[in-house]
């Protein structure tokens, strides 16, 4: 509440223009915000004309909805946010301003005000017009009747027009500091993706920017996969869970592909363009889909919903499509980074983990097995794969590594691994396996291999070796060590029976 005691100064017409160009002064001059504006449109209308009552309200045309942003009484200054119809109002209606000189509270379709004021009983009221738009109204109000003539009507629409021009000039002062600190803003943003080359931590950071920038309700990003659109992340109540799919024949989804636009989903909940897997629940009303691009063209989807109904503004569009261009930029450097990643840990011949992998791998389930975690590894040495190598050519021997690989990863669970640890040796990781499971998982592979007919007639075979934690094994190597000994001894049996 601000205390703004004025006194309506008895002075003659010229000297009400003469004060009016002094208003306009002091309204389109150094005024910062618009609350400073609405209290100062007051206190220079009180000076010149009776304001027992005053209001200023703003009008968005296209939802037909006016909103009094300040309103005083008795020299009280109050700022609010009390919505009425626009239609409702005659000046809005119009255009045009109005005079009433009594029995102003039977034609009001607005009472502002405490419950124990005195009603006003006259009124003048003016449209705030910049050029062709209605911007609101602007109101003094008197308890005596017949308080205002056509000249204060006149009088008023003068400092409407000086106050309109005032309210543009703070709007776009608020814009462009708005759009700094957008800039700004979005620059924090594109740092802090470019910062990481985690697929999961992008597309997190994706969202969490997108709900920062539009503050919207919900927020998610769709990853358009070879058959299925799958959600990567997703933040706010009106998202979908991460890791739900549909299928992506869809018309959306082609659409996206065909024509990577922005896409307005105005009434979301009528849409028939949105996937009902991926259907937002309310208070979800809007959305604005985004298509992520990639070297492969669009890979996905930055999705934004909003609790209001009807279009997005145009300047919204245009920074999450901002948002939208560094994001594919961050999941593309992602996706290349753990492409190469995934190359230098994969052995290229049979596509098992290599021996990096295997290392990296082995000394975590070595270090959870001295904290009391059971742990056996297998390992795998190809029988006189040299003189096969030799005999067949290496084309040959290649091809029954890679068959020996895939009957060893199928034999594999996913918990565990196996690995190419050498030129014909592969060694199996078993986390929470004991001696028996280490002999049991090596005969299910020899099982395998000897009912294979491609590898039978190959005469290809396998030797193995298991090794299980104890606590006299301080090294990876022990391990290993053991293993390949217990390998040895079974290769020796081997020739001994024969």
């Amino acid at each position: 509440m601000t205390s703004l005691q004025t006194q309506p100064l008895p002075v003659s017409l010229a000297e009400r223009y003469r004060v009016l160009l002094e208003i306009g002064r002091a309204l389109t001059g150094t005024i910062q915000g618009e609350a400073e504006l609405y209290t100062a449109i007051y206190r220079e209308t009180a000076q010149i004309m009776e304001a027992d009552g005053f209001y200023v309200s703003l009008y968005d045309p296209e939802i037909d909805l006016a909103r009094v942003v300040f309103w005083a009484d008795r020299g009280q200054g109050r700022f609010a946010s009390i919505p009425y119809p626009g239609s409702e109002s005659e000046v809005i209606r119009t255009g045009r301003g109005t005079l009433v000189n009594d029995g102003l509270e039977a034609r009001a379709r607005l009472v502002v005000g405490e419950g124990d004021a005195p009603s006003t009983r006259s009124a003048v009221s003016a449209p705030l017009r910049s050029r062709d738009r209605l911007l609101g109204v602007i109101s003094a109000q008197s308890y005596n009747s017949d308080a205002y003539t056509r000249s204060d009507l006149e009088l008023l629409q003068g400092i409407a027009d000086v106050s309109a021009v005032a309210v543009q000039n703070v709007r776009h002062v608020q814009e462009l500091d708005q759009r700094r600190r957008e800039a700004e803003r979005m620059e924090q943003i594109s740092q802090i993706l470019a910062s990481s080359l985690d697929s999961e931590q992008v597309l997190n950071r994706v969202v969490e920017g997108a709900l920062d920038l539009l503050r919207g309700d919900g927020a998610m990003v769709w990853l358009l996969e070879e058959d299925v659109v799958r959600v990567g992340a997703a933040r706010g109540g009106s998202a979908p869970h991460v890791g739900t799919e549909t299928s992506a024949d869809h018309e959306l989804v082609r659409r996206l592909r065909n024509d990577p636009s922005p896409v307005v989903m105005e009434r979301l909940q009528s849409s028939p363009l949105l996937p009902g897997d991926l259907r937002c629940p309310p208070p979800a009303r809007s959305a604005l889909l985004l298509p992520l691009s990639g070297a492969e063209g669009v890979t996905g989807a930055l999705v934004v919903t909003t609790p209001r109904e009807g279009p997005f503004p145009e300047e919204e569009i245009h920074l999450l499509q901002r948002l939208a261009g560094h994001a594919s930029v961050a999941l593309e450097n992602a996706r290349l980074h753990s492409a190469l990643e995934t190359l230098s840990l994969t052995d290229p011949l049979t596509g098992l983990p290599n021996r990096r992998q295997l290392e990296i791998h082995l000394e975590r389930e070595f270090a959870a097995a001295q904290r009391g975690r059971p742990l056996s590894i297998v390992l795998f040495d190809v029988d006189h794969f040299k003189e096969y190598n030799d005999t067949r050519g290496h084309v040959a021997g290649d091809q029954a590594l890679r068959a020996l690989a895939r009957i060893l990863d199928d034999e594999t669970r996913a918990m565990n691994l196996v690995a190419r640890y050498g030129g014909d040796e592969f060694l199996a990781v078993l986390s929470d396996t004991g001696s028996v499971g280490a002999e049991q998982h090596a005969g299910r592979v020899h099982a395998r291999i000897a009912a294979d007919p491609d590898l039978r007639a190959e005469g290809l075979t396998l030797s193995s070796g298991t090794a299980t934690f104890t606590d006299e094994m301080g090294r990876v190597e022990d391990l290993i060590r053991e293993a390949d000994q217990d390998m040895y001894r079974s290769k020796a049996q081997t020739r001994n029976a024969s």
